[in-house]
């Protein structure tokens, strides 16, 4: 029985259909798929797998993501009159027409797809998916699964690295959207970024499409358009119970600004006129969202000053200012400095308000300096993070891969002069082993056909790339791939964004801290059954003895 949608997934849905249509692939895949239909292969059961090699960034882990929008994706596969047009004029003119014929009728109906689940803690060297079906279908789907999950998982996973850099306390602001590759990367970017543990966008259309908290501020632009007092236009404020006159916000201001500078030795000469008009203007637009930048001259002799008489002034009308932001220099010790001015003004001022108001953050801010803030002292509440987040600066690709593991029943293995690009042969199950205090011990692959490892048992098994064995009892076992697409259907509920925001983190925390740490964390295990460790050695063998052919003759 297919899952049912919500309406975000049907947004979603439609969102897919636009963007990653069947034709959205390589040449490579639709010559290989011809080739296998010319020699009557094209239905021969197969079976691929996905998965990736090293953990990025250099940590202990990834978080897979995409699984959602590869589902919808393979609902939806099916080629247009349009789409098998084109194919026809840039495939050879020596190709078979039955064989467009055959791409017009295909569809996913034949497939299923086993995956880990969308938000779910991995590891390099695991099958995420494995993708059964025609081997022609499923060769053409590869190149388009691939895209939906490498870049998904990669930014996923910064995003968990940047949050467990600031702490779960500091609230995080991704702001990417015009250093990202492209508006796809850019909605991608800011979808997944907030699964990972942002917990706003800059990004207006993610919002819409995907429910995720928008904010915003202004513009170091907007504040060096003003130049003079005279340009502030309405000059006027109602108080925030609308039962008074308006009141002039300009001079209230300006009163304000001489006792604020009186009280801090500050010179009025040094004051920027045209950044306290921008102030002002933004103010009286957004009286109960004022939040400007404050470097734009000079945070200690002008912006800071600006910003606390704008908002005393919005206070004594019953508004409620919501703070600063900073976007150069020293942000801790600015940051420390602003506070000290905002409890001043609090106590000298009676306005309790400032107290809590908060510092946002933003300059170039990467993994490594967000840790760094994290050590020093520091009273920024709210970090923006754009072009390390988004890009993903220290990794570009995540590197996912889509190997063939069996045809007709048969187990396929890649060989490679690195030992590394090696693949694991034959249909398997994947198991997550855990330890007493629940934390992921080791992911074990087995033949499908095996039974499954028990809790309290002892099992041995060979972790990639060694041949030694261990020995291993596990406290408890899941199983880590679950069957989500059949008969051209979804065949699980899908997680809501927020559900999946919520996994990560309980995922995340479920992680031993060897595993998790940002900096040399310890290699998490990931080990062969002796029977399938017995089936690669045999087929090893049985390849060097194949190499003989041609003597037989």
């Amino acid at each position: 029985m297919a899952a049912p949608l919500s309406k975000a997934c049907e947004a979603i849905e439609r969102s897919i259909r636009a963007r990653v249509p069947p034709m959205l692939t390589d040449l490579y895949q639709f010559t290989m798929a011809y080739a296998y239909w010319n020699s009557g292969r094209h239905n021969e059961p197969a079976v691929f797998e996905l998965f990736f090699r090293e953990n990025p960034f250099g940590g202990g882990f990834s978080l897979f993501s995409g699984v959602h929008d590869c589902l919808l994706f393979l609902r939806n596969f099916r080629f247009t009159e349009e789409d098998v047009e084109y194919l026809r004029s840039v495939l050879p003119p020596t190709t078979n027409p039955a064989f467009f014929h055959f791409l017009r009728e295909l569809d996913c109906s034949g497939v299923t797809l086993r995956a880990v689940p969308e938000a779910t803690v991995v590891f390099a060297r695991v099958p995420l998916m494995e993708v059964a079906g025609p081997l022609a279908v499923v060769q053409l789907l590869e190149t388009s699964l691939l895209c939906l999950v490498n870049y998904a998982s990669l930014v996923c996973s910064n995003a968990a690295r940047f949050r467990l850099a600031a702490g779960p306390d500091r609230k995080l602001l991704e702001l990417g959207l015009r250093r990202a590759q492209g508006p796809d990367g850019g909605l991608t970017a800011s979808r997944y970024t907030h699964i990972g543990g942002f917990d706003m966008t800059s990004n207006v259309q993610a919002g819409f499409l995907f429910g995720i908290p928008v904010a915003g501020t202004m513009a170091h632009s907007y504040v060096t358009s003003f130049s003079s007092l005279e340009e502030v236009w309405p000059q006027t404020l109602l108080p925030a119970d609308g039962e008074k006159d308006p009141i002039d916000l300009i001079s209230l201001t300006k009163g304000l600004l001489g006792r604020l500078c009186e009280l801090l030795g500050a010179e009025p000469a040094k004051i920027h006129e045209g950044e306290l008009a921008a102030f002002l203007s933004y103010a009286i637009a957004y009286p109960g969202n004022f939040l400007p930048v404050i470097d734009s001259y000079s945070v200690s002799c002008s912006g800071l000053l600006n910003f606390c008489a704008v908002a005393m002034a919005l206070i004594e009308l019953g508004h409620q200012p919501r703070g600063v932001r900073l976007d150069s220099g020293d942000l801790c010790r600015q940051s420390v400095e602003v506070r000290r001015v905002f409890k001043h003004c609090a106590k000298q001022f009676s306005v309790p308000v400032f107290e809590s108001l908060i510092i946002v953050g933003t300059n170039n801010i990467s993994e490594q300096s967000m840790m760094e803030l994290s050590k020093k002292e520091n009273e920024i509440n709210v970090v923006g993070v754009g072009t390390h987040l988004v890009t993903c600066t220290r990794q570009p690709s995540l590197g996912c891969v889509y190997k063939l593991v069996e045809v007709r029943g048969s187990p396929r293995m890649k060989f490679s002069e690195d030992p590394e690009k090696s693949t694991v042969p034959g249909k398997k199950a994947v198991y997550r082993l855990l330890d007493s205090e629940g934390h992921p011990l080791m992911d074990l692959l087995c033949l499908s056909e095996e039974p499954p490892p028990l809790a309290g048992q002892t099992l041995r098994c060979y972790p990639l790339g060694q041949e030694a064995h261990l020995a291993v009892t596990p406290t408890q076992v899941t199983c880590l791939r679950q069957e989500v697409f059949a008969k051209g259907q979804i065949t699980q509920p899908l997680c809501s964004d927020a559900e999946c925001r919520e996994k990560v983190q309980r995922s995340i925390q479920n992680l031993d801290p060897r595993h998790k740490r940002l900096q040399d964390p310890e290699p998490y295990t990931v080990a062969l059954s002796d029977k399938l460790h017995k089936l690669i050695a045999e087929i090893r063998r049985g390849t060097s003895a194949n190499g003989k052919f041609l003597l037989n003759n």
